[in-house]
């Protein structure tokens, strides 16, 4: 007899297997028993018939708790009401792991009480169809990358500088030493462009910001490419690619998560369709004040403005070249106007605003030395940066995407702690 995972079900149609699982639930009547099982690849019921099994057996699948693990043996069957599409009837079963009191039961329980228990809430049917879908978007991210001929680069956590200030970084000792974990790879991926052509980091950021909106966490993950010889707009063509493609791949790969997370599959074939719409800043900004806004030039948008602007377009929309004096000192200045830089955030409509960030960076070394100067930088902590702008700097770009924002984004969640397996947040360190 063949041990198969349920996701295999469809293989062995009318087959009887034997397949390692959970009790997520349970319910009987009369000489019936329904048991609703997970293994880690999927859901489906196990049926369990009086006649079929014995009366002993039959007495003991009906008291299984919450979360006990078992073998079951059994038939698969195809089954046109569950969303998976099959389950299994129980000819035997032998449990492994007893479950008493298991803390998350089927019935509504606090945001606060589920978090606390983020071990145990990933089993439940939303937490794990979201980390499925972060699976598939790693992966397909990786996929994307490699067929467009990138090398993956990892860059180092522990840092010994804090160029942006230390109010924003976590601080720790090393060796008696100050260093701080990375808010970002951008200059060490900028150092494997100038050596690879086009690399990607992939990997955790932090940021000490003392902030509690459902945007932010103090521990997430980053995608960020650069790329050699590139200008800003083969690198927004390069973004929506990206975009579109991991978008597909959710669509292709995980419809059951989607139905589970009641997201509709046509609104997120939308954003498949290329080009996605550009605006300046300049246009926002009008945009946005003949729209009851109280904004002026000069500021960065915040929430009700980029929610604004996405959903406007109902894609996702390129805001372009920001003033000079928000954005970092690396960026290249517009080639027109000294109070602009060359960049561009990428909004997510449906309101979740700014999911990608990115711009061309400067290549020009008197420029870069200066803007370090006036923002009051140490200039020792770049002097391996600015190496990159005296031997044999070229045009290059970049952008970086916060993988939980993406995430949150596709899966219609509310908050970036749905998305990552365990939340690190102001007021959370545990699990």
């Amino acid at each position: 007899m063949e041990t198969i995972r349920i996701i295999d079900s469809p293989k062995h149609v009318n087959e009887t297997v034997k397949i390692g699982v959970w009790v997520t639930n349970k319910r009987s009547s009369g000489k019936i028993a329904f048991l609703q099982l997970r293994d880690g690849s999927g859901f489906f019921q196990g049926v369990v018939l009086k006649n079929g099994i014995g009366e002993e057996k039959f007495t003991e699948a009906k008291e299984l708790r919450q979360e006990t693990s078992l073998y079951v043996i059994g038939e698969i069957h195809e089954d046109s009401r569950s969303h998976f599409g099959y389950e299994i009837q129980i000819t035997d079963f032998e449990v492994v792991g007893e479950s008493e009191d298991y803390p998350i039961t089927p019935k509504e329980h606090g945001i606060d009480f589920l978090l606390d228990h983020r071990h145990l809430w990933l089993r439940s049917t939303r937490p794990n169809a979201i980390m499925k879908i972060r699976n598939e978007v790693l992966h397909a991210a990786n996929e994307f990358f490699y067929k467009e001929g990138f090398t993956k680069f990892d860059a180092p956590i522990l840092t010994g500088s804090a160029p942006e200030g230390t109010t924003e970084l976590f601080e720790t000792d090393y060796f008696g030493k100050n260093a701080y974990l990375s808010q970002t790879g951008q200059l060490y991926g900028e150092a494997g462009a100038m050596a690879l052509g086009k690399i990607y980091t992939l990997g955790p950021t932090f940021r000490a910001e003392k902030s509690k909106t459902r945007r932010h966490l103090t521990e997430f993950w980053q995608l960020e490419p650069e790329m050699a010889w590139y200008h800003q707009d083969e690198s927004l063509e390069l973004q929506e690619r990206m975009v579109a493609y991991l978008v597909q791949a959710v669509i292709d790969n995980c419809q059951s998560e989607l139905k589970i997370l009641d997201r509709d599959v046509e609104v997120l074939k939308k954003y498949t369709q290329l080009p996605y719409p550009r605006i300046s800043y300049d246009d926002a900004i009008k945009l946005l004040q003949e729209n009851g806004f109280d904004v002026k030039w000069g500021i960065d948008f915040g929430s009700p403005e980029e929610t604004f602007l996405a959903n406007h377009f109902d894609k996702p929309v390129f805001v372009m070249n920001y003033p000079k004096d928000i954005k970092a000192f690396y960026m290249q200045p517009h080639p027109t106007r000294d109070d602009l830089v060359v960049c561009a955030d990428l909004l997510a409509p449906e309101g979740y605003g700014e999911i990608i960030g990115g711009s061309e960076r400067s290549s020009d070394y008197d420029y870069i030395l200066g803007r370090l100067k006036e923002t009051g930088q140490d200039l020792s902590n770049y002097e391996w940066y600015l190496d990159l702008l005296r031997y044999g700097a070229v045009p290059h770009s970049g952008f970086g995407m916060g993988l939980e924002r993406f995430l949150t984004w596709i899966t219609l969640q509310d908050h970036l702690r749905e998305v990552i397996p365990f939340p690190r947040m102001l007021n959370r360190l545990n699990p």
